[in-house]
Formats: C-alpha cells, structure tokens, sequence
C-alpha cells in the first residue's frame, strides 16, 4: 500500500477538541462529577475495548448498534472485541466481575464508538458521562436518578430541556402487550417507513421509537404500554410519577419511549433540549434494566442509570447560549527583561501558592511581554527589569487600567501580595477563596 502524501488527518466522523473549547468540556465533566458525588456515586473506569459478547447480549443482536454501527475486531490472539458503543454493559461487566457490595452506585466518563454517518453533536467517536445504580428496585431510586439528570442540565444553565417519562413494563407484562402491538402494526404495516415495514415483526418495539412521519403516523392510535402494565408495574410506576411530582420535576408522560436497547424494564426517560431540532434534541435518557445483570452472567439484580453525550450537551449550550469557551484569565503574567531566569523562579513560586502564572519565552522584548500579558486576560503583570532586581523589588502593574496603575513591591513579599490581591478579586465576586500551601514540593 503507497501511503498518500500530505499531512495526517483525524478519521472521518472524530473530531479534534482544543483549547479554549476544550475548557467546556472540563466544565461538564467537573460538573458532572460533583454532581454525582453528591448524590452518592462514585467513579469506575473500563476499558474501551470489551469481549464482543458482552454488547451482543446486553444490547441486543438485532438492534442497529450491534448489527450496523459496533466497531468489531478480532486481536492477534484471535479474541472477538468491540469498542464499547455506549456505557451501560461496560459498567455492567464489571459489576458481573467484581461483584462490589450493592447497593453500588457508579459514574463514569467514557469515549463511545459508532460506525454512523456523522451528525450534529453525534460522531463516530463521541464521548458520554453517565451514572449506574445496581442492587435495589425502589422507585425511589428512579426518582434520584431521574433527578439527577435534571440537576445536571439544570446546573449547565439550560432551561429549555423537557423530560419525558414511560414504564416498558417487565418480562411478566410486556409479552401480552407485544402481542396486541404486532397486531396493529401488521394491520398497518403499508402505512410504515421502508425499514419498519418488514422488521416491525423482529423487535415491533423499535417501531413505536421510529421519527419518520410514516411509523408515528401509522403507531398514533396504537396500544399503550402503560396501559398494560401488571400490578407490581403500574404500582413501581405511579410511585415514580408521585415522587418527580414530590420533587417539583416536571415530565411529560411519553407512550412512544421506549429506548432503543433491549435491556430496558420498568422506567425509561429521556432529557430533550427542545431549542434543538426535534431529529437531535435528545441531550441524554436511560432508565431500568433489571434483567442486564443476569444476560452478562450474574445473580439476579435489578439496575437503573442514564447517559448523556457531551457533544450534545454542548450544542444544547450553544443554542441557549449559556457556558461560552471562555475560561478563567491567569491571575498573573509575569514580564522579565533581565534574561528570563526571574520569571521562572517566580512563576513555580506563584504555581505552588495556587495561583494560575503565565510568562513569555524565546527573550521577547518589553513591548512584546505586554502585549501577551493583555492578550491572557491577566488583571496584573509583574514587571522585573534590571533596575528592579538591583533594589530587590518587582513592579506590579494593574493591566487594562488606563491610568497605568503601579506599585513596587519587595520581591519576598511578592507572593503573598499576589495571593491576597487575588482572594480579594474571588470575594468582590462572590467567589470564596481556596486555601493553598504555599509550600508544597
């Protein structure tokens, strides 16, 4: 094979995140966690790559994920892999193989992976946060996990979120409902879209989550679900409705919900940003899988959590124009004439006190120093010339004042005069000061 010339490109549908966009992404992450820890979970780490299988029963076989869009691979042992599509059976496997004390609650962060054309917000690499809880089967629990998710994107600064609730019911209940679904569908199956017109018949399910115009045409009159719920169902699920009521959560109830992987029970929900387009709106949903646990090998143990892309997220931002690419200035630019050696010292010294310290390289002249020093954004520049360092002083410069603001300060007293100046900037704005060593190694 002749390799093309020119430089290396990122594969189609991956996307490269840099700087400053990337500090958005480290808000929703930081975010997140602080959020889940909050609400008792704690952080576990997979691997990207997982034994093939524990996709294929989790997910389901005939599902698009699994049968269309799984990245699969066989290693030079000849094991049958697969970069993990999405989080859930991932957390799963694991809780199967380590078996920690239930109830266990967990987060996570992770890259998926999905072979499907590239859309808004959706790459063939695109990343997830997400919580699992395994272990109990209270409503209860459905009702923190759903308010979790509300939280999170309560806590992003959208408003314009909707979220839509359903119960798919249990291996007891659904089977008869399935029955009066093919029913209908296979009275109406003309009226579908290309793909649903045949495979309504293998999982008809997927047919009530179609958004063609034709399959929600041809479902509109279809039976609901939750009318046929048993009575442990109904009774789980109206306790669920009672506690997002409890909580002042709004929902929609949405007979149409119902996920596109096979190991949902019980509650689904779905978070819709709805200043998106109705074809990419959904910001994140998940809901019960109380049967999961046992499809990957383990003892009976019912589930719950969510997932939501960050991709997503982030246009959902955009659209509402909350959490704009702008991070925190440095709260010091430190400008050296005398050869650069002050500026490092000082810098490490200002680092290890807390404080974001920034410098210029490569000999730069004063004009240019200050020129980067305005461009960081930094409220002060420390200016060490060869007269300054002769008296033992630096010049602290007020950058952005038009009336040049300047004070000397002797150079000992040049950290802990930075570090008030800068607890004195986070209380004027509300902000509470963060204690640092200033003497960490």
């Amino acid at each position: 094979m002749v390799e093309e010339p020119g430089p290396v490109q990122a594969p189609r549908g991956t996307k490269d995140v840099l700087w400053p966009e990337s500090w958005r992404w480290e808000q929703v992450v930081a975010r997140f966690a602080s959020l889940a820890e909050r609400f008792g979970f704690g952080l576990v780490l997979n691997p990207m790559f997982e034994d093939v299988r524990v996709f294929r029963r989790g997910i389901g076989d005939d599902s698009d994920v699994v049968g269309k869009e799984m990245y699969e691979l066989t290693d030079r042992g000849g094991r049958q892999l697969a970069l993990r599509p999405e989080g859930t059976a991932s957390v799963v496997r694991a809780f199967v193989q380590h078996r920690p004390t239930t109830p266990w609650r967990a987060w996570y962060v992770t890259p998926a992976f999905r072979y499907e054309r590239a859309a808004a917000g959706r790459y063939r690499q695109h990343h997830q946060v997400g919580v699992e809880a395994l272990g109990t089967d209270d409503p209860d629990l459905d009702v923190e996990v759903v308010s979790l998710a509300v939280a999170v994107v309560a806590d992003l600064g959208l408003e314009q979120v909707e979220l839509a609730v359903n119960s798919m019911g249990c291996s007891e209940c659904r089977p008869a409902y399935v029955v009066l679904l093919l029913a209908h569908l296979r009275a109406r199956s003309d009226d579908l879209c290309d793909e649903h017109r045949v495979r309504y018949q293998v999982n008809p399910l997927r047919v009530l989550d179609c958004k063609t115009a034709a399959c929600r045409d041809g479902t509109a009159d279809a039976p609901r679900l939750v009318d046929h719920l048993d009575a442990a169902c109904a009774a789980h699920f109206a306790r669920v409705l009672e506690g997002l009521g409890s909580l002042g959560i709004p929902y929609r109830l949405e007979p149409r919900l119902v996920r596109g992987f096979d190991y949902y029970t019980r509650t689904t929900f779905e978070l819709a940003a709805t200043a998106l387009e109705a074809a990419q709106n959904a910001v994140g949903g998940g809901g019960r899988y109380n049967g999961l646990v046992e499809q990957l090998g383990g003892p009976p143990t019912p589930g719950i959590g969510f997932g939501m892309g960050i991709e997503r997220l982030l246009l959902a931002c955009d659209a509402e124009g909350v959490l704009p690419a702008e991070p925190p200035a440095p709260d010091v630019f430190v400008v050296d004439l005398t050869g650069g050696a002050e500026a490092r010292d000082l810098v490490a010294e200002l680092r290890r006190a807390g404080l974001v310290a920034e410098r210029a390289y490569d000999g730069r002249s004063m004009k240019a120093q200050l020129k980067l020093a305005d461009r960081s954004g930094a409220p002060i520049a420390v200016l060490i010339g060869a007269q300054e360092l002769r008296a033992g002083q630096v010049t602290l410069r007020q950058m952005g004042d038009p009336h040049g603001g300047q004070a000397q300060v002797a150079r000992a007293q040049v950290v802990p005069e930075l570090v008030c100046r800068s607890h004195h900037r986070q209380a004027a704005h509300g902000v509470p000061p963060v204690t640092r060593s200033e003497e960490r190694p």
